[in-house]
């Protein structure tokens, strides 16, 4: 079963949260459901490295905002983890166990309903911010792009139910890949995701290259060890696409140019 994880404070997860708890049983700090459990906690949810200390579940759903200096509207789906330097919970050049097949299954589900979205950019984001410690799978969904959208109840609701229907259903289970390349809203492994076999696993775009070295990608190998391919935006590698060979080429994933 998986934890549902809202920060109070964060108007967007909050109300999101407020929606899917109406029909749950609350048990102390914890809102129990028929599919998933639920927290609120009072602290922001990239510095919620401490969960699976107090919480044993099988991962860990984060319901936010998202915020883009563009302003461009978007709902989005992330892993976690930082590349570098942690400026954004975590810790520096940590990468959090991705949770593939919940992304992929609520992507294309809101995919289904953009109808009820058209003003919305409907994409993935490159691996980024904490938490990165937790010892399970752990995702971010979230509603973009001003306190607008964020406070707008019926807009949150949306979503919830969303997420809803992706987790009171068996969730099916793709082959895996980890992405390398492209921006911070990777266009290529967005359109894989929605219309390819692929459930995607840490995503290291273009600029997160710069830092990697033995120790990072080996840690990224580990963190996803149900992946089978690498998937690479071979345009999108810019002056590190030789370092990127020559470290898949350590491994037996399969390598796939986009």
């Amino acid at each position: 079963m998986e934890l549902l994880v809202a920060y109070r404070d964060d108007p967007a997860g909050y109300n999101m949260a407020k929606f899917l708890c109406k029909n749950m049983v609350l048990d102390g700090d914890i809102f129990h459901g028929e599919f998933y459990d639920l927290i609120i906690i009072s602290s922001p949810a990239i510095s919620a490295d401490w969960l699976d200390e107090k919480y044993d579940y099988d991962g860990f759903v984060f319901l936010s905002k998202h915020a883009a200096e563009s302003g461009v509207l978007a709902l989005t789906c992330h892993n976690t983890g930082n590349f570098s330097e942690a400026k954004f919970g975590g810790n520096d050049k940590e990468i959090a166990i991705p949770h593939p097949h919940i992304q992929k299954a609520y992507l294309q589900t809101l995919k289904k309903n953009q109808e009820k979205f058209s003003e919305f950019q409907i994409t993935i984001e490159a691996t980024h911010h904490g938490p990165t410690a937790l010892k399970k799978p752990s995702i971010f969904i979230e509603i973009g792009t001003t306190e607008k959208q964020w406070t707008n109840k019926s807009l949150c609701n949306s979503v919830a139910s969303l997420i809803h229907h992706v987790l009171s259903k068996t969730i099916k289970e793709n082959p895996v890949a980890i992405c390398f390349g492209g921006t911070h809203y990777p266009s290529k492994f967005t359109k894989e995701l929605l219309n390819g076999k692929y459930a995607l696993g840490t995503v290291i775009p273009k600029h997160g290259l710069d830092d990697l070295d033995d120790v990072l990608f080996s840690q990224i190998i580990s963190k996803n060890k149900m992946a089978k391919t690498a998937l690479l935006d071979w345009a999108g590698l810019g002056s590190n696409k030789s370092k990127v060979v020559d470290f898949l080429e350590s491994t037996d994933l399969e390598v796939i140019k986009l």
